[in-house]
């Protein structure tokens, strides 16, 4: 089942980085711009390079990895010495929801501008999530 779960993640994580993590507006009259992961590394990869590469790094590929190689030891294609290094993966690509949530709370803190969760951060966070908890499933077996 564990195996499934897993490979449910690699179609699931592609949808959740074209879904709205949230909207945000800078005065409430107009409507709400709808930021996704993969539009908000676009615009970080027009004006900062060095940062773009870390959350995508962080966003995409620690995420995508990690399942991919739980995957492979879980098909018994690679070795089960592979999960603490899968492991430390899931624990990067949990660093990005963590810098989404302080983003809501600078924003909302504020008082300028509005922003609103989309459900895509939901089904983002509840793939990192997953795909934490699998692979400690995985290791206790």
């Amino acid at each position: 089942m564990l195996k499934y779960l897993n490979l449910a993640l690699l179609v699931l994580f592609p949808v959740a980085w074209v879904a709205p993590l949230l909207r945000a507006g800078l005065l409430p009259f107009f409507d709400l711009d709808e930021i996704t992961v993969l539009s908000g590394l676009q615009a970080l990869w027009a004006k900062d390079v060095f940062l773009a590469l870390i959350v995508t790094f962080f966003a995409l590929f620690a995420p995508y990895l990690k399942t991919i190689g739980l995957a492979l030891v879980q098909f018994r294609l690679a070795s089960p010495r592979l999960l603490p290094a899968l492991s430390f993966l899931g624990k990067l690509a949990m660093a990005d929801i963590f810098l989404i949530a302080v983003y809501i709370v600078l924003a909302k803190g504020t008082g300028i501008g509005r922003v609103e969760t989309g459900w895509g951060l939901y089904l983002f966070t509840g793939c990192v999530i997953a795909s934490l908890l699998i692979s400690l499933a995985s290791k206790r077996r």
